[in-house]
């Protein structure tokens, strides 16, 4: 797997691998109710996002695309112990939904790879 993206994470954890899956809204969240979010490393674009609540606990990692690691997302996520990446700038474009994606952050700055 090559980097394709990297920013600030949000705590020390080691890398995770699962299927990338933007989240735009509640609707997302309704749909992984139903199907599970077990595997899923999950994109939102607001660091402020409270619409992921209901999956949190079973996400395997979360890319925000904004924000600092004092945000609302970083802050659950550590609460949950959710591997995160704060600010997170894509190389050449963010990755196809159900691609395989790592999120490592057990450096100084988290890196996704794909």
């Amino acid at each position: 797997m090559q980097e394709i993206g990297r920013g600030a994470k949000v705590f020390d954890h080691a890398p995770v691998r699962g299927r990338f899956r933007p989240m735009e809204g509640p609707d997302d969240v309704l749909e992984l109710m139903d199907s599970g979010a077990d595997g899923v490393i999950a994109l939102v674009r607001d660091a402020g996002a409270t619409f992921l609540a209901p999956i949190y606990h079973e996400l395997t990692a979360i890319i925000c695309t904004s924000g600092t690691v004092r945000s609302h997302i970083g802050i659950v996520s550590r609460e949950f112990q959710v591997p995160c990446v704060m600010a997170c700038a894509f190389s050449d474009g963010e990755p196809e939904a159900g691609a395989e994606v790592e999120l490592d952050c057990s450096g100084v700055e988290a890196i996704v790879r794909g």
